[in-house]
């Protein structure tokens, strides 16, 4: 018995050092596989996640030309990270995300961040990682200047369009939630911002809900940007901010550097006056979009904090 009562607490230790060894190393593959630098430094390849139509953010104007107001962040942040690892070259891989993939992409290592049109919120920092923040908005609509319509509880039982996997889809489903049945909104998701428009454009829908400036980036596909105006008290009050993998400290701190750098300088400043008011391409048009002053203060004092 002696025997058998020594070997079955051998057995349990080694089953517990078995146990312990395997969470070091899972611990271990975890921290490896978050350390953006390290990947990026031995492949000579960073992977950058752009958006297709989130006009003046990130937008493809013509073929293979991505550009807009985070995307040029999304730049600096790469010469950032080539400076900091020493690199005199780096191969940037551009891949297109949707409101649907893009933490799936970042998540399975296909992208390493991404600057576009991301709100940053508490209910996200659950999955990823955010720089310090690039944008602060109101969520308000587009809708046909005649329309009628002026706020939100004149959507009552009208059909309304937005973008799937958004922060609107998810606020307009709580608000269907919450009404009667008579005052639901007949919700359309659109797979991007550009088929949004699109919907709201050939009568389908009579308004569409998403954040403010890419409301009036959207306008300006319009056949005549007068039609359309943007209206409402705002829903909530949110921030934009590039994202990136969880716990991985050393590279997210390249990135709000780099962002610090930008606003503290002023340079931010002329970044936004180029995007948001004067003309943008592929058309020319300008947004005339005016500072606010939540801007002018983000400016002040660059931070990676959510609002919401």
């Amino acid at each position: 018995m002696k025997t058998l009562h020594t070997t079955r607490r051998t057995l349990r230790c080694l089953t517990m050092a078995a146990a312990g060894t395997l969470a070091m190393l899972s611990a271990g593959a975890q921290a490896q596989s978050n350390d953006t630098l390290a990947k990026i430094k031995q492949s000579g390849v960073i992977s950058v996640g752009y958006r297709e139509s989130s006009i003046p953010f990130s937008y493809e104007a013509s073929s293979g030309n991505i550009t807009g107001y985070s995307q040029e962040i999304s730049n600096l942040i790469v010469d950032g990270v080539k400076k900091k690892l020493g690199l005199s070259g780096l191969q940037v891989k551009l891949t297109p995300i949707t409101s649907q993939n893009r933490i799936p992409l970042l998540q399975n290592g296909t992208i390493d961040f991404e600057c576009g049109s991301t709100t940053n919120n508490l209910e996200r920092q659950k999955q990823v990682a955010f720089s310090n923040n690039i944008f602060i908005y109101g969520m308000l609509m587009l809708v046909k200047k005649d329309g009628g319509i002026k706020d939100f509880p004149d959507l009552k039982g009208k059909t309304v369009v937005t973008t799937a996997g958004t922060t609107e889809d998810r606020i307009l489903q709580k608000m269907n939630g919450e009404a009667k049945d008579a005052d639901k909104m007949n919700l359309i998701l659109a797979k991007d911002h550009g088929q949004a428009f699109l919907t709201l454009e050939s009568g389908r829908a009579v308004a569409f809900v998403m954040d403010e400036p890419l409301l009036y980036g959207e306008r300006t596909k319009a056949k005549n940007q007068n039609d359309w105006v943007v209206v409402g008290t705002p829903l909530q009050t949110e921030t934009y901010a590039c994202m990136m993998r969880k716990d991985d400290p050393a590279f997210k701190k390249v990135a709000d550097e780099v962002i610090a750098d930008l606003m503290t300088s002023g340079r931010a400043g002329a970044l936004y006056k180029k995007w948001f008011q004067s003309p943008i391409p592929p058309k020319g048009l300008n947004l005339n979009y005016p500072m606010t002053e939540g801007m002018k203060a983000l400016y002040a004092h660059p931070n990676d904090k959510a609002i919401q």
